[in-house]
């Protein structure tokens, strides 16, 4: 029997063994996967982006609903706390232009590595190709080897890190739920987050300029913002500053059954100066050659000021379409495209330690768990924090059982 099982090689379940295994506990880890954090490794392809260095009250806003669950964590394995640790592992962090954190290598495979090297001197024994399929009434995992039937591995706490529903690929497909729900934990569906949204653009835009970037633009939809890069695709729109407006994007579209989205091409420009600029004489030039000179407007964005329709003929009139371009977004990409995930297991179910209330000894963390988060480092700074409070859990857990075993 092992002190601990934790079912999930990802930051949650690797952190927690990292912290318990420090304790002298023997733990075990399971994965379905052939190998452990898979992704993690895909996150870091483009730049490992750790935790993000802003204050940490504008830090904790950003879990929107779930903040007040995930405030005592983060604050007690802070993102200075993570760089801490990356650093003691031998990959030193730097803070980008926009304020994000990186290990200095920009990958994940070698914090990946050294992470591993420690556990295994630890003695934390992986398995993988080892799929969860449910749990006993006792409360053991039953686990699933590969070409094998599954059998239950015998433990004195339980850790699910299954993650959520983003990525199958990868191991996150929330197989799990139903074997949850049966033992009457609540779960709220799963919903694509960090993902792009469906635009029904003209056959020339998607023939023409699929692909093509938007760079230094601003989003508004409602009251919120976000400013960065996009991505037109054939389909709709995507990239980080779509990303930041998911969540909203999401709910009004529930709402509404679509949501207007408003592009500024020009966010460093008032409307005024941009009408100034249209305001000069075009003289023989065309329209295009005209918007390329006057604001160097490039041809997708030209293409999407067409979209709208006829360009108006007079500067106000275009300038404000030029600060204020409409967009219609029907539908979230399928959550199998989206970076991460909304919904998961209601919070109200979570004890203080992450244990289930419904079922004494099972502890959960990770992106399971019902919350959401942007890019920009806080996804994986909530995944730390929330498999720290669950190795904090079980130990508190296991040392009260040993207690009320020898009174």
């Amino acid at each position: 029997m092992t002190d601990v099982l934790i079912i999930g090689a990802g930051p949650a379940g690797l952190f927690a063994a990292e912290q318990l295994s420090a304790e002298g506990l023997e733990v075990t880890i399971a994965d379905k996967m052939p190998s452990p954090a898979r992704k993690f490794l895909m996150a870091g392809r483009g730049g490992l982006n750790l935790t993000h260095s802003e204050d940490i009250d504008i830090f904790l806003d950003r879990y929107r609903e779930a903040r007040g669950f995930l405030e005592p964590m983060i604050r007690a394995f802070s993102p200075n706390d993570l760089r801490n640790w990356c650093h003691g592992l031998g990959e030193e962090t730097f803070i980008g232009s926009s304020g994000r954190v990186f290990p200095k290598s920009m990958k994940a495979s070698p914090l990946l590595r050294a992470w591993l090297r420690r556990l295994d001197q630890r003695g934390v024994k992986l398995l993988t190709r080892h799929a969860f399929t449910g749990l006993t009434e006792e409360g053991d995992a039953l686990l699933k080897p590969d070409g094998q039937e599954p059998k239950a591995i015998p433990k004195r706490a339980l850790l699910l890190a299954l993650g959520g529903a983003s990525w199958p690929k990868l191991g996150s497909d929330a197989a799990w739920v139903p074997a949850l729900e049966k033992r009457q934990i609540n779960i709220n569906r799963f919903q694509p987050s960090n993902c792009g949204f469906l635009v029904s653009w003209s056959a020339v835009l998607q023939g023409r300029f699929a692909g093509s970037p938007l760079k230094r633009i601003s989003l508004s939809l409602d009251d919120s913002q976000s400013s960065g890069e996009a991505l037109l695709s054939a389909k709709g729109l995507e990239g980080g500053a779509v990303y930041a407006l998911s969540a909203e994007l999401r709910e009004k579209i529930k709402i509404n059954g679509s949501a207007e989205l408003t592009i500024d091409l020009r966010p460093g420009m008032s409307i005024g100066a941009v009408s100034q600029k249209l305001a000069r004489p075009r003289r023989k030039q065309s329209a295009s050659t005209f918007l390329k000179k006057a604001l160097k407007l490039s041809p997708v964005e030209q293409a999407l000021l067409r979209e709208a329709g006829p360009l108006p003929e007079d500067p106000a009139g275009l300038a404000a379409r030029i600060k204020a371009l409409s967009v219609l977004c029907t539908a979230p990409y399928d959550i199998d495209r989206a970076i991460s995930s909304a919904g998961g297991i209601a919070l109200a179910d979570i004890d203080d330690g992450m244990m289930l209330r419904n079922l004494p000894g099972v502890f959960v963390a990770g992106e399971m768990l019902d919350w959401e988060a942007p890019t920009g480092g806080y996804l994986l700074q909530a995944c730390f924090a929330t498999g720290r409070q669950a190795a904090l859990g079980i130990q508190n857990h296991l040392s009260n059982h040993e207690e009320g075993e020898r009174a």
